[in-house]
């Protein structure tokens, strides 16, 4: 392969950014037709799949898309489980897809508590990398001059696992950061990163998350950028800095790796740039050392422009603490996808966090919407409207055909329609449908958290105890963030037996092992979600909950305790008459793999 001249490098980066602009304006402009084409791609595509023949759709015939349109149904998760089950398992005929499956894609979403897996063809890739080949273009307008340094991203892989039929599952990115699309990515001014791929790919999470912040140091100069995919990680990061930085100060003063850092490739990308450098050391330090670390992200990398960090759903929840520690740098949040399908990005990235849209870009996939309606029944396939029929201010639950084998698939995204990029709508984010609780990538729902709970005051009942009431907040004011469970006790009268710390201890324990394998594996292996805690509140707070919310209107007929509160009033009266805190003593049990096919037991469902 040729070598590129050093000399032409900006020109071609600015010919490319001028061509994808080109390119947003045109699919955005055109997007109804866009649609048409691709709905007319995938089922054209996907003909020989065995489940368009199931809902007699023919998908190379004429008038396919009518048919498509006219036939297919609403599908979650649970109707193609059985589907998925054979592809797990080695079933190579075309079930979903024409092409077929590379890999399963992990999601964060879960169904019967283990992580939901998004079968995907080796194609989709290059889509995903057309997604990311458009963020730096838009940037760039907002923020000129990012060709002239670095951006100091954290990446990190998860870990995987292989299907009985020999497929690998993992989540998106892990996918992504392992495909040549990433690792045989051509150089381009505008994407030079501080972290060395070793780095990334090293599937210790200390020794990635050390050689990284290391290498971001080394680079300091030349930074101007720092981000992670969520605003959770980089926080996680900055927590990490903040226990760390004597250690990374001490390498960077004689020039010497760390020794805990024992990987073999991360030694020597990391040695391929670290040299004795005091007067950088001396200045972390200075940056590091003082009593409060408001502001410390500009002055560890002072010529940072922007943080780069999805802030959007559950992550709203960190943009105080990231504002805190980025003294006032915008937060840029760019893009909008999932384990399904990547969706859009935000034309304007460097708009309060609270603004932003996503423009959902018509070649991805084929955009459906349910309009959201509070009190309605099951939603149905004659209530969906195409990407450029749905109404301004109006909400609607995201439906979406992929090319690798979704069809009419209920993401579970909530958006709103917030303006227009020429035809196509620009969606900001409103929930996910049923999440009570979140910190990262997991997300627990009421019904979850309530088997689990009721699962954990069985402990109780030795000592006469029994729960009255309880309810729940995600506290991200830590780092990293956790669980908090509101627990008010009825004793059994005179001959109740006090309940022993270690006895909340275990309930804490048991509603953690009883939810589901992506917060275990966040509390286990990644670490990103902090021991579950329990606060028992004293007798009759939740008839002060009750008064408190009468008070703000609501009707004695119809209120119920909330299971899932919100950091504000309420939880600071919850706080206000807290008796005693417990955490849950050690991390819950989780392994890689998907209990629906480990050990064979996929290959016993039923699958007609």
């Amino acid at each position: 392969m040729p070598e590129e001249d050093p000399a032409a490098v900006p020109a071609m980066a600015a010919e490319a950014h001028r061509e994808a602009l080109e390119y947003i304006k045109h699919v955005t402009a055109c997007a109804g037709e866009v649609q048409r084409r691709v709905l007319a791609e995938i089922l054209e595509q996907n003909a020989p799949a065995e489940y368009l023949r199931r809902i007699g759709v023919t998908g190379d015939a004429p008038g396919a898309d009518e048919a498509f349109r006219r036939q297919a149904p609403l599908t979650t998760y649970e109707d193609i489980l059985p589907d998925v089950i054979r592809i797990a398992n080695g079933d190579t005929s075309p079930i979903l897809s024409g092409k077929p499956t590379y890999e399963f894609l992990t999601s964060s979403g879960t169904s019967g508590g283990e992580r939901k897996m998004m079968p995907a063809i080796a194609e989709e890739m290059d889509r995903r990398s057309q997604l990311y080949g458009l963020l730096m273009p838009v940037m760039s307008q907002a923020m000129p001059g990012l060709d002239k340094g670095k951006a100091m991203y954290l990446y990190f892989v998860k870990a995987e696992s292989k299907t009985p039929g020999g497929l690998p599952a993992r989540p998106v990115l892990t996918s992504y950061y392992k495909s040549r699309h990433f690792l045989e990515r051509p150089h381009d001014p505008y994407t030079v990163h501080t972290s060395p791929d070793e780095a990334i790919l090293c599937v210790d999470a200390y020794q990635s998350m050390y050689a990284q912040l290391l290498c971001g140091i080394v680079h300091r100069a030349d930074v101007l950028r720092v981000g992670a995919v969520f605003a959770s990680g980089f926080l996680r990061a900055i927590h990490f800095l903040e226990k760390h930085w004597r250690r990374l100060c001490r390498d960077i003063r004689t020039g010497e790796l760390d020794a805990e850092i024992t990987d073999p490739a991360v030694r020597a990308a990391v040695g391929r740039v670290l040299r004795a450098d005091p007067a950088l050391a001396d200045a972390i330090e200075d940056a590091c050392a003082r009593p409060s670390w408001q502001g410390v992200i500009r002055r560890v990398w002072p010529s940072t422009k922007y943080i780069d960090v999805i802030v959007t759903g559950a992550m709203a929840q960190y943009i105080p603490t990231m504002e805190y520690y980025g003294g006032g740098l915008p937060l840029a949040c760019t893009m909008y996808a999932s384990s399904e399908c990547y969706f859009g990005l935000n034309l304007n990235p460097i708009c309060n966090p609270v603004d932003v849209a996503y423009t959902l870009i018509p070649t991805m996939c084929y955009f459906e919407f349910l309009p959201v309606q509070s009190g309605s029944g099951e939603p149905d396939r004659r209530d969906l409207v195409g990407l450029v029929d749905v109404k301004l201010g109006r909400e609607y639950e995201l439906v979406v055909t992929t090319y690798s084998g979704l069809y009419r698939y209920r993401v579970g995204d909530v958006l709103r329609v917030a303006g227009f990029k020429n035809a196509a709508p620009m969606f900001s984010f409103v929930r996910r449908k049923n999440v009570a609780l979140s910190i990262d990538a997991d997300k627990t729902d009421e019904t979850e958290l309530h088997a689990a709970v009721s699962r954990a005051v069985q402990h109780l009942d030795p000592f006469g105890a029994s729960l009255v009431e309880y309810t729940s907040y995600a506290d991200a004011s830590t780092i990293p963030g956790h669980y908090v469970l509101f627990w008010e006790l009825r004793d059994g009268g005179t001959t109740t037996t006090p309940v022993p710390a270690s006895v909340f201890e275990d309930c804490c324990l048991a509603v953690e092992e009883a939810l589901n394998s992506v917060y275990r594996q966040c509390r286990a292996a990644d670490r990103s979600v902090g021991p579950l805690e329990i606060r028992v509140v004293s007798s009759g707070t939740f008839d002060k909950l009750m008064d408190y919310a009468l008070s703000r209107g609501a009707s004695i007929n119809q209120y119920k305790a909330p299971r899932c509160v919100r950091p504000g009033p309420v939880v600071e009266l919850l706080d206000g008459r807290v008796e005693g805190r417990y955490f849950s003593p050690k991390c819950p049990k989780w392994s890689p793999g998907n209990k629906q096919w480990i050990g064979g037991n996929a290959k016993k469902m039923d699958t007609s």
